[in-house]
C-alpha cells in the first residue's frame, strides 16, 4: 500500500484512517486502492472484530481529488462496480463506526452512510456538492433515501450544500454529536460495547437485518431463521448459554 489509508488494531478494533492529510484526505487513485485494501484486510482479519474509520488532520475526506486523472472503474459504457469499498457494495458483516472529525462530502460521504454507526465531531460538516460541479451523485442516491428519508436525501443530493454535525443528526445520518477532541475515545467506547457482543450473532445479524430489506417478508423470516441455527451451531453460542446460567462474563472466541 502507498501509506495513503492507514490499517491498525488494537484488541479487537481496528482503525482505517484516510492518510493524506495536506490534501485533506481527498480521494485519488492510490488512496482509492489503499481503501480497498484496508476493508478486505479488515474483513479477512479474524482477531478485528470492529472496524473505527476516520481521516488524519482536520478533514475526514473532501471526497474525490479532482486533480487526479486516474480513470475511474468500469468500462466505458456501463459501469461495473468493483465491490471493494465500503461505500461501493463490499459485503462486510462486522460493524463499523465513521468517527467524523471535519469535511466529510462526495465519495467519504457515502462510505460514511455504509456505516453502521455515525459519529460525529462538532466541526463535521457533510455533503455532495457533486451538482454544483455539473455531475451526478450515483452511489450516494442510491444510498442515502433509504439511510435519511426522500427529501433529507434531496436536501443532500440535489442542493449541493454542506449541512453541519448538528443538522446530519436531526437527518438521521449522524448517530451521535460529540465535542471535536473526545471523538476518537467516544468511538473507541462503542466499539468496546460492541466487542461485549458475540461477534459471530453480531454479523449473522447485521446480514440479516440488511438483505432482509432486499426481500419479500416470509423470504426474509427463512433467511433468518437459517442464519439462527448457523449461529446457534457455533462454540460462542455454547459458551453464551453456559455464562448466562453460571452468572458470568461469556469468553467469546468467534468460532
Amino acid at each position: 500500500m502507498a501509506g495513503t489509508v492507514l490499517y491498525e488494531r488494537s484488541g479487537r478494533i481496528a482503525t482505517i484512517t484516510y492518510n493524506r492529510p495536506e490534501a485533506l484526505n481527498a480521494i485519488n487513485g492510490e488512496l482509492r486502492t489503499d481503501l480497498d485494501a484496508c476493508w478486505a484486510q479488515f474483513r479477512d482479519d479474524d482477531d478485528a472484530w470492529v472496524a473505527i474509520v476516520t481521516g488524519a488532520g482536520r478533514a475526514f475526506s473532501a471526497g474525490a481529488d479532482l486533480r487526479d486523472s486516474a480513470r475511474p472503474r468500469g468500462t466505458t459504457h456501463w459501469e461495473t462496480p468493483s465491490l471493494t469499498s465500503l461505500e461501493n457494495g463490499i459485503e462486510i458483516w462486522k460493524p463499523t463506526i465513521a468517527a467524523v472529525n471535519g469535511y466529510c462530502l462526495g465519495f467519504a460521504c457515502t462510505l460514511v452512510a455504509a456505516c453502521d454507526f455515525v459519529i460525529a465531531s462538532e466541526r463535521a460538516e457533510f455533503g455532495f456538492p457533486e451538482v454544483r460541479i455539473g455531475v451526478p451523485t450515483i452511489q450516494g442516491s442510491i444510498r442515502m433515501p433509504q439511510k435519511v428519508g426522500w427529501q433529507n436525501a434531496m436536501e443532500l443530493l440535489l442542493i449541493g450544500e454542506r449541512v453541519n454535525a448538528q443538522r446530519a443528526k436531526e437527518m438521521g445520518l449522524a448517530w451521535k454529536v460529540v465535542p471535536h477532541d473526545t471523538l476518537m475515545d467516544e468511538a473507541r467506547a462503542l466499539a468496546e460495547r460492541l466487542c461485549k457482543s458475540a461477534p459471530l450473532a453480531v454479523r449473522a445479524t447485521k446480514e440479516v437485518a440488511w438483505r432482509g430489506q432486499q426481500m419479500p417478508w416470509v423470504d426474509a423470516i427463512r433467511f433468518g431463521e437459517t442464519m439462527r441455527r448457523v449461529a446457534g451451531a457455533t462454540d460462542d453460542a455454547r459458551e453464551g448459554g453456559s455464562a448466562a446460567r453460571e452468572k458470568r462474563d461469556p469468553n467469546w472466541q468467534a468460532r
